[in-house]
């Protein structure tokens, strides 16, 4: 299920023997499985190994918080932009939403029944009061009369006597058949808001109430962002896009991942190009790409065909992110052209390249469509996580009532424990100890539910 095979670095964890060991439970293997040392670097395409740099020499990557902080500040939201309702479903609002008028505007009954004034028994009017009907005549004390659910209440009545609650004799007196309390089952005009209250912040994700909401208050058009839109290019001469892995090629796993996902996280896709390692093709893709973010899938490390880091700097980009302390997916990047666009570059290995996502990608969206940060949460781990010596770690865990269940098949390579999860742990340098707090990110469709839409 890889999408690359490991090229010159990428996603090689470029681990010691303490390293090793301390990751080969949560990779599959037991304690007395062979585990093979790291390949060196560059031995997969015929270039001569090199030693792996000690850790205290290696080239400073960003710390994985820090990563998420420049990614969620690098960007500038899109300008607003004005649509009609049905149009704005799944934006967000550029400015806050104040009320436009009263809710309700006016004193409306909240129950079928009669509306009436004083003391009972009443005198039944021969009329009914309807929704949407102008203003009725004011009642009298010792008066009633019919209304629906909706209806505007005629002045000086006391409550709304419930049709279940009252009787008429055999000369049309309408009697209580349970206590009346002033004002009850009356909606008082303003009751929900005041014209200029706030309704909802900036921000705010057009979900169906607040459409709801906002034509209640006398929306016919809404100010929002527009989606963030982004175009994929998968790098790699050896994936496939059909049929089982051959002759030293792959199927491309992340091609078929990356656009939903995408979607699910409020993007517009615009692109998916399938580029392989041709160093020109990606010069141009990338220059001629009108979108507000570039993804790049592989290509992200320092081998013979890995041409991201020298396109960029042929095109002038600067280097916002230029690898990340966590695994899997250390070599990502995030970069800033000089048109003002932004390339995220993704690992090759499936695992890591969702890492990079999260890591990366979502921060930057979120903030080009003007959406908050959802607040942060822990859970308690039910097993112990074992961390990375150095590097933050994330994980793919099911939750199961209070507790969070960290999940086998999590190598950089591995797609079958993402495939069952509902979060990825953020696991510290070191690990975390059974029954110990981590935080979670949750995966879109998990928090959303399976109803979730990625179109």
């Amino acid at each position: 299920m890889t999408a690359r095979a490991t090229r010159t670095g990428e996603d090689a964890e470029d681990l010691d023997v303490e390293e090793v060991l301390a990751l080969v439970k949560d990779n599959g293997h037991s304690a007395g499985d062979h585990v093979p040392a790291p390949a060196p670097r560059g031995d997969r395409r015929g270039v001569a190994p090199t030693p792996a740099a000690a850790p205290h020499s290696r080239p400073r990557a960003t710390p994985w918080p820090e990563a998420r902080a420049l990614a969620a500040r690098a960007p500038r939201p899109g300008a607003p932009v004005s649509t009609t309702l049905d149009a704005a479903l799944g934006l967000a609002l550029a400015a806050p939403l104040p009320a436009l008028t009263d809710l309700p505007s006016f004193d409306t009954s909240a129950m079928d029944g009669w509306a009436v004034a004083g003391p009972g028994p009443w005198d039944v009017r021969d009329e009914d009061i309807l929704a949407g009907h102008g203003e009725p005549e004011p009642l009298t004390d010792g008066e009633a009369v019919r209304i629906a659910t909706g209806a505007r209440v005629p002045a000086d009545t006391s409550a709304v006597l419930r049709s279940e609650h009252g009787r008429t004799d055999d000369k049309g007196h309408l009697h209580a058949t349970r206590e009346v309390v002033q004002g009850q089952d009356i909606r008082p005009r303003g009751q929900e808001c005041r014209a200029g209250d706030p309704l909802l912040p900036a921000g705010t994700l057009v979900t169906p109430p607040v459409l709801g909401l906002a034509a209640a208050a006398g929306y016919d058009t809404l100010g929002v962002v527009h989606r963030a839109r982004v175009d994929v290019f998968v790098l790699g001469d050896e994936l496939l896009t059909e049929g089982t892995p051959h002759d030293g090629l792959i199927r491309d796993a992340l091609g078929p991942m990356l656009p939903p996902w995408l979607r699910a996280l409020g993007a517009e896709v615009t692109a998916v190009r399938r580029l392989g390692d041709d160093a020109d093709a990606l010069r141009e893709a990338i220059t001629t790409s009108g979108a507000d973010l570039i993804l790049t899938t592989g290509g992200t490390a320092a081998g013979p065909v890995d041409h991201v880091h020298p396109t960029l700097r042929r095109i002038g980009a600067e280097l916002v992110v230029n690898g990340v302390r966590v695994r899997p997916g250390h070599p990502m990047l995030l970069a800033r052209t000089k048109e003002n666009q932004h390339l995220v570059g993704l690992p090759g290995n499936p695992l890591a390249a969702v890492s990079g996502l999260l890591t990366l990608a979502e921060p930057l969206l979120r903030t080009l469509a003007a959406r908050p940060a959802p607040e942060p949460y822990t859970l308690p781990l039910q097993d112990e996580a074992h961390g990375h010596p150095y590097d933050t770690r994330l994980i793919p865990v099911v939750l199961r009532g209070d507790r969070a269940v960290p999940l086998h098949y999590n190598g950089p390579a591995m797609l079958r424990g993402i495939a069952v999860a509902d979060a990825l742990a953020v696991v510290p340098p070191g690990g975390t100890q059974a029954g110990q707090e981590a935080e979670l990110l949750d995966l879109p469709w998990a928090s959303a539910g399976i109803g979730v839409c990625f179109t």
